[in-house]
């Protein structure tokens, strides 16, 4: 009696196409899934009546430093994650596709970002959302475009200059309901993470540029 031919499960099925789908898209996957883990929490937080809010970070109150891990995740309601889920897509493909350190630059971005929105913002404040995230991703591409010097590079800073300029306003204390320590630290960390990423290509580009001029002379 023969065996019974076993069929792969719908999971396997889906994991085999995830696999052998183009490298840009598999790239572009984990910024998708972190879009989608703010979604579902966004969603058990309208459930839990607000409460995954008091998790964010709370400046200078060593009961808040745990809200630099969790803050990016949450948000004030699904206009506030709405305004985020755009600029988040699209910037942090961008990354992903630039640099193939997507998680790297994210979690320096996140961690520096947070640090400095702890150190920055005001004392009894609560600061969620993922602009820390946004404002890192923007700073990170307008710097790693200078500094990498790559056609692709400075194509998608100049896209994000076009895109998102505006966001600058972000960085002016107008309105007490936006952090705007929360956007100048992740700016700050974005372009402290370009340096670091780039820094053995500058140093190679540099060498050649002495190979070169060493050649004519």
């Amino acid at each position: 009696m023969s065996d019974p031919v076993r069929r792969p499960s719908s999971n396997s099925q889906m994991i085999g196409r995830l696999r052998s789908s183009p490298d840009w898209v598999q790239r572009a996957l984990p910024v998708l899934g972190l879009v989608l883990l703010m979604w579902v929490l966004e969603i058990i937080d309208l459930f839990a009546g607000g409460r995954l809010n008091q998790f964010g970070i709370q400046p200078l109150d060593a009961s808040g430093l745990p809200g630099i891990l969790f803050a990016p995740l949450l948000h004030s309601g699904f206009g506030h994650l709405i305004s985020n889920t755009l600029p988040l897509l699209v910037m942090g493909t961008m990354v992903a596709w630039l640099t193939r350190q997507w998680w790297v630059i994210t979690a320096g971005i996140w961690l520096l970002g947070g640090v400095g929105t702890w150190l920055l913002g005001g004392l009894g404040t609560n600061h969620i959302g993922a602009s820390v995230i946004v404002y890192g991703y923007a700073a990170f591409l307008v710097a790693y475009g200078i500094l990498a010097r790559r056609f692709a590079a400075i194509l998608a800073a100049v896209a994000v200059v076009l895109l998102y300029g505006g966001i600058v306003w972000g960085f002016l204390p107008m309105n007490p309901r936006i952090s705007w320590q929360g956007h100048l630290a992740g700016a700050a960390a974005g372009v402290l993470v370009a340096f670091a990423d780039t820094r053995h290509a500058r140093r190679d580009w540099r060498e050649r540029r002495e190979t070169l001029a060493g050649g004519r002379g």
